[in-house]
């Protein structure tokens, strides 16, 4: 065998080294892979149920909410009714309740000073006088 047969034979000892050396981890990334995918298959499966039951569960929920909107409605009605009710109390009653609280202030503030002139009739004479 000539020098260069034998560098031949050792250059292909050394590829397929290599190449076996490079085929461990394929293998080992091929496996990973499969269970990869059966992962995924296994998950596609089991997600159905969930799905079924997230609609169901958004389906009460959407019930519910159209409940909450009656109810909600009907407080707005009632608040304009209030609302309403108030404003045709201030109406009829409230400028006569002012007028009369007015009336009774008036008359009270009357009363004292008569009191006050009554007690102390000097008082009166003698700031008219100092003006």
């Amino acid at each position: 065998m000539s020098p260069g047969q034998i560098a031949a034979l050792v250059a292909a000892g050394a590829f397929v080294l290599l190449v076996l050396l490079l085929a461990i981890p394929l293998i080992k990334l091929g496996r990973t892979l499969d269970e990869a995918t059966i992962a995924i298959r296994k998950a596609h499966q089991n997600s159905d149920p969930l799905f079924t039951g997230a609609n169901t569960t958004i389906t009460h929920v959407n019930t519910q909410l159209e409940r909450v909107d009656g109810i909600t409605a009907n407080a707005r009605a009632v608040t304009g009714n209030v609302s309403a009710l108030t404003s045709l109390f201030t109406a009829t009653l409230g400028g006569p309740l002012v007028k009369a609280a007015a009336l009774s202030y008036g008359v009270s503030k009357a009363i004292r000073a008569r009191r006050a002139a009554k007690e102390a009739p000097s008082k009166h004479i003698r700031r008219r006088g100092r003006r």
